[in-house]
């Protein structure tokens, strides 16, 4: 037995060493990530499509770099093959054929998504439609004859589509224009345009200036975007085409209101979708979803599920058709949907709940109806679960230290896309029970072993609630016993977000600190996802204090290690942890410098400001102007506190963030400066909420860049 032991423990630091090289971690190794989405079996299991996003140089500008998409194969059979499909335009959202012969995917045409379909024998693929609003989320009926996608259409354009909306109709719920009655300003006059004209003809005048992008009137609630404000509503609807160029799309929904996801029965004659049809509520403020069942061209809609006050969502039907599992909760309100199924002929009292206390998504069902597969973040990693629906019991399949991207199952075939610390982004075949695992792809295998890597340890604590707070702790590459180093302290945002080895978006910035002789400890305070219903309202009305206890004890749990030098701390995050370092640093000195990326600092102001404004009366209880919230609001804003940040301070936040608002860092930076306080604030030209993860590259890379050298500027004088 022991030399059995010791075998298996040769054998394990053979595997693990084997993915740790000799060349450090570059900060422009972000772009030769690879990273793998939306994979998707065929009806035997035999091959599988999913998408491959790599980032590429554009023009002749050596800093830049453009995103491309392509869609790739792999075969599952004995010895598993991987190969590209497309290399044209950027192609995405791959769906199989019943027949497996063909694949519908969406690519770029003339400026706007369209179908296209690619047939297995070979050949270019042959585009399907031209349609002038887009498509999206293709999906083929049962027998093969037509695909079924969505577009998204503007009100303004809905409003004049004779072929959408031939009676030239008008929304029944109100557009909230103050001093028009029934929408009467959605009838278009034939007055000509006049600035001294009369009123319909000043009005003519006025909605020119409209259209040439003059101005910009505000009626509705939700009036920003990710990177803009807009006085536009749009509407997502479903269609339905065959299967051969030149047909003509049919719409399958109708009206000014929207619709998020559709299920064709297993016969093909019906369709389950999700949406909102409130007819008395603006759609910025109904937050109600209902669930769906339309005949497949459209006709005999009729409600499945639906309530005021409750959100069903996420429709996914068994392989036989008995079955309809959803996700469904209250609105509004803090917390995530519950997973329950009922008889496609059912009602309300057929719901049967299959309890588990977190966040899933991408529900699939097993080919006997026995089990629903599906994601969820939990304790630091996002398995692959399933329930079984008899007993109820829930089982994760994969390992809580890796990060499930994207899956799909057939009969007993289950393939994935998985991060995890060796590896950012591959592919793994399994059986239907999550056993017999293989890595079957090596997209970033074969630079990343190359790699000197830091493999975090994972660690817990008990917080003043009494719950357990798991971190993780990553020494610096090349870590020697005996030496101090520096030590951030990385904070995730949401705030109800989770990290953990599993997590892929941070794969890179984590191994960058490490390789440039960093120590990193992050951890999932009160608040974050992936720990239960209780754990993530723990924060509600303490944005500040207790999520800080919970990081700073990380911190201090870290330092007491002995490695970690106490006089060279640093501390970054983004958006809500945004908020929380600027939290910290007006209430603890301890730190060398600080980073804030894309923050909220005074939380009256981002109400008005941020996209994410609803956040204010949930976690909060109510609005700036109401007594039971003004003071909480108040005192949970690190601008408030302002005077007392003497920390050395980077601030980044892009031109065009919309869901925090830029407007919160301008007020911090110039507050910091009035007071003669060490701070520099940087702006990003055209840069969203997710510059870190999806936007310019350059960008990116100027970003972790300027905080290494912001960080090293207030490092440089103590002893390294």
């Amino acid at each position: 037995m022991k030399v059995l032991s010791l075998l298996l423990f040769l054998h394990i630091s053979i595997d693990l060493f084997s993915q740790i090289g000799k060349l450090p971690v570059k900060v422009s190794d972000m772009l030769k990530i690879r990273s793998l989405n939306g994979i998707t079996l065929n009806r035997e299991g035999t091959r599988a499509a999913f998408t491959v996003t790599s980032i590429e140089p554009d023009g002749d500008n050596k800093w830049e770099y453009k995103y491309v998409n392509q869609i790739w194969m792999l075969t599952t059979g004995i010895e598993p093959e991987v190969k590209q499909l497309t290399t044209r335009e950027n192609s995405s959202q791959a769906d199989w054929s019943p027949d497996g012969k063909q694949l519908v995917f969406v690519r770029q045409a003339d400026g706007k998504p369209q179908l296209f379909l690619l047939s297995l024998d070979g050949g270019e693929a042959v585009q399907l439609t031209k349609t002038k609003y887009g498509v999206a989320a293709p999906q083929w009926s049962p027998d093969g004859k037509q695909i079924l996608f969505s577009s998204t259409i503007t009100i303004s354009d809905l409003l004049k589509d004779s072929i959408l909306n031939p009676g030239r109709q008008v929304p029944r719920w109100p557009f909230e224009k103050p001093g028009y009655l029934k929408n009467e300003q959605f009838h278009t006059s034939p007055a000509k345009s006049d600035p001294d004209g009369n009123m319909e003809e000043i009005r003519s005048y006025l909605d020119n200036n409209v259209t040439d992008k003059k101005a910009k009137v505000i009626d509705k609630l939700d009036f920003q975007d990710e990177t803009d404000i807009s006085a536009e509503v749009s509407f997502t609807h479903f269609y339905i085409v065959d299967a051969k160029p030149d047909a003509v799309p049919v719409e399958i929904t109708k009206g000014f209101y929207s619709f998020n996801k559709a299920d064709f029965t297993p016969d093909g004659t019906q369709i389950v979708i999700s949406g909102d049809i409130d007819s008395l509520q603006h759609p910025d403020r109904s937050l109600e979803n209902e669930i769906f069942i339309t005949n497949r061209d459209g006709g005999n809609l009729r409600l499945l599920l639906g309530e005021e006050g409750k959100e069903y969502s996420a429709p996914k039907l068994s392989t036989s058709g008995k079955w309809l599992a959803f996700l469904y909760r209250k609105v509004p309100g803090i917390g995530f949907p519950k997973l329950a199924i009922m008889p496609l002929n059912g009602n309300t009292g057929d719901i049967i709940d299959l309890p588990f206390d977190r966040a899933v998504s991408n529900l699939v069902w097993s080919s006997d109806d026995n089990y629903i597969y599906f994601v969820c973040q939990s304790n630091g990693g996002a398995p692959v679960y399933r329930v079984d629906i008899k007993s109820k019991k829930v089982a994760p399949l994969t390992d809580y230290n890796s990060g499930v991207i994207s899956f799909d199952i057939i009969k007993n075939m289950l393939v994935y896309v998985k991060t995890e610390v060796a590896d950012p982004f591959e592919i793994y075949l399994a059986d239907g029970a999550g056993k017999n695992t293989k890595r079957i792809s090596r997209f970033n295998y074969d630079w990343v072993k190359q790699k000197q890597l830091s493999f975090p340890e994972k660690k817990s604590f008990t917080n003043s609630k009494g719950q357990t707070i798991e971190y993780w702790v990553m020494k610096p590459v090349g870590y020697e016993e005996g030496k101090k180093y520096p030590l951030l302290l990385n904070i995730h945002g949401g705030p109800s977000a989770m990290w953990g080895p599993g997590e892929p978006t941070m794969w890179h910035e984590f191994q960058f600190w490490c390789s440039k002789g960093y120590g990193v400890v992050y951890c999932n305070p009160r608040g974050s996802g992936g720990y239960g219903m209780d754990f993530l309202l723990a924060n509600v009305n303490d944005w500040g204090t207790g999520p800080t206890s919970d990081v700073l004890t990380a911190l201090d749990k870290t330092v007491t290690e002995g490695w970690a030098d106490s006089s060279r701390l640093v501390v970054t995050g983004g958006s809500y942890a945004g908020y929380l370092v600027g939290w910290i640093i007006a209430h603890d000195h301890r730190f060398k410098a600080a980073c804030s990326q894309r923050g909220v600092y005074d939380l009256p102001t981002f109400f008005g400001e941020g996209n994410a404004w609803r956040l204010v009366p949930m976690y909060f209880g109510g609005y700036p102007w109401e007594d039971s919230a003004r003071f909480r609001l108040e005192s949970e804003s690190p601008i408030n506190y302002v005077q007392n940040i003497t920390t050395p301070y980077i601030i980044f936040h892009g031109d065009n963030d919309r869901r925090t608002g830029f407007v919160q860092s301008e007020m911090l930076y110039r507050s910091l400066k009035a007071l003669g306080r060490p701070v520099e604030y940087v702006r990003h030209a055209g840069g969203t909420h997710e510059l870190t993860r999806s936007g310019n590259n350059r960008q990116r890379i100027d970003q972790m860049l300027r905080t290494y050298e912001f960080f090293e500027r207030w490092l440089k004088g103590t002893t390294r």
